[in-house]
């Protein structure tokens, strides 16, 4: 397996290991790594498949994303580390909602969201890496409020590594920010950004941007823009499709979206062999992926706070690697389609594009008072209760259903534990949830974090500051062994 850069110009453009893009994250170019190709399952694969443990399932599908990067022997003992201590048995399991509609709860991780299921994995893949080549790297990353605390969660404490996340402040739950903020480790370091996560997420790209500082640093990213992620994220759409039926029965799957990271791994699944049926995104009043796949129109507009803060986000950057299979894998196009959006708010106009992504995607907005109704009636109908992420999930996939039909069982993702955003799920049930024993005492220990502006320089300074190796202080490689 191989993987390219979404932005690369080349008609024959170089190609990377998994190790590799493990690694760097993000394509020297500024793109995003993508599978050249991807197999697809046979039978006797899926028969494998059936009935098997998730550690098990993840360590065959990663299998065929790592190539020759990482054995299956080796694959399973991390991945049975990495899911061994979550909270529930069946790490992913399904709850029957009704007739047709299903819940996938991945929040059963330390950190409680769908986060700890891709970076319990990456940590300990990068731990092996790093000691493989005798190397230290330095990660950033941006968080709209999950991803920091899980990544914090996964990487804390481990020589060969320093992690910085940027977060929005002020537009994280508390739950959220103490996740992140009461993290005491050395190498651990959580930034609070005067701005929005859009902003996160460009001061990012900007470090990675500064050619300088990615060498001395040796930069490398958690975020969904970093492919390892996207993998590890596949394999719960396999475990639940295997679950209800799959290969012999199609379904379709609802998901709460923002960054379009999570959902692009479903569609990298369908492109496995997984026969889903309908793949419907829900979003908040941020809507520009569901304004999209309905009108076309994809321009940015003013991020609007809400009650489901993880998918306040306006710039979707794992779009761009659907938008290179869109442009028929022209790095040229990609890079040219989105500087204009950069410099316009707009993605230009390709309707042969927006009609190939109305046949793959359909979507939905759901705003804070639906998301608040749905939290509700979920809670009068089964005694559930659901964080607001979930139910714009379960809200959407209900009306695809109405809409749409489908064929088969519908699976939303239940992306955050409902304690995460207790506020929301107290105004809408009357009742507020408890958090997990294992953070019970989260609300009293002292937080740590820095307050930055919303400026490149100001950041690349404290990461420099902080950040306790660089590689001209290091002893480089021996870059002659396989």
């Amino acid at each position: 397996m191989r993987y390219l850069s979404t932005r690369d110009p080349r008609p024959q453009p170089e190609t990377r290991s998994f190790e590799d893009v493990l690694l760097a994250g993000l394509a020297e170019d500024g793109g995003l790594f993508v599978p050249e190709r991807l197999p697809v399952l046979d039978a006797e694969a899926w028969r494998t498949l059936a009935g098997r443990p998730y550690a098990e399932v993840a360590a065959r599908i990663l299998s065929l994303f790592a190539g020759d990067a990482f054995d299956l022997p080796e694959l399973s003992q991390l991945t049975e580390a990495a899911y061994g201590e979550f909270r529930h048995g069946a790490v992913a399991p399904l709850v029957q909602l009704d007739e047709r509609l299903w819940l996938l709860e991945l929040f059963h991780g330390p950190t409680l969201a769908f986060k700890d299921l891709a970076l319990q994995l990456l940590g300990r893949l990068f731990d092996t890496v790093l000691a493989r080549r005798g190397e230290h790297v330095t990660i950033v990353g941006a968080t709209s409020g999950d991803t920091g605390s899980a990544a914090l969660a996964a990487c804390r404490d481990r020589d060969a590594l320093d992690i910085f996340v940027l977060y929005p402040q002020g537009r994280v739950s508390e739950v959220q920010r103490r996740q992140m903020t009461t993290v005491d480790a050395a190498n651990a370091h959580a930034i609070a950004v005067e701005g929005t996560f859009d902003d996160c997420q460009d001061l990012v790209k900007a470090l990675f941007a500064d050619t300088a500082l990615r060498r001395d640093l040796n930069l490398s990213a958690v975020n969904s823009i970093n492919f390892a992620r996207i993998a590890a994220q596949v394999v719960y759409y396999i475990a639940a499709g295997v679950a209800l039926g799959a290969p012999g029965r199609p379904l379709s799957f609802c998901v709460p979206t923002g960054n379009f990271g999570n959902v692009y791994s479903a569609h990298l699944a369908r492109a496995l062999g997984l026969p889903i049926d309908l793949l419907a995104i829900g979003t908040n009043a941020n809507d520009i992926l569901a304004r999209y796949l309905t009108s076309g129109d994809m321009s940015m507009a003013t991020v609007i706070p809400s009650l489901s803060p993880s998918m306040d986000i306006q710039v979707s950057s794992n779009f761009e690697r659907l938008l290179f299979e869109l442009k028929a894998e022209n790095g040229a196009a990609v890079a040219a389609a989105l500087q204009s959006f950069r410099q316009t708010g707009a993605l230009p106009a390709d309707e042969q594009s927006w009609r190939r992504a109305r046949e793959m995607f359909t979507g939905y907005s759901v705003d804070d008072s639906a998301t608040l109704e749905t939290i509700a009636d979920i809670y009068r109908q089964t005694g559930m209760q659901i964080d607001p992420h979930s139910a714009v999930a379960v809200n959407a996939a209900r009306r695809a259903l109405n809409r749409d039909g489908g064929t088969g069982p519908m699976v939303a993702l239940a992306t955050a534990h409902p304690a995460k955003f207790p506020d929301a799920v107290e105004q809408a049930t009357g009742v507020r949830p408890p958090l997990p024993p294992a953070l019970a005492d989260m609300m009293e220990q002292r937080e740590r974090m820095t307050v930055l502006p919303n400026d490149i320089a100001a950041i690349a300074k404290f990461v420099r500051a902080h950040a306790r190796r660089t590689r001209s202080s290091r002893p480089q490689p021996h870059r002659g062994a396989a």
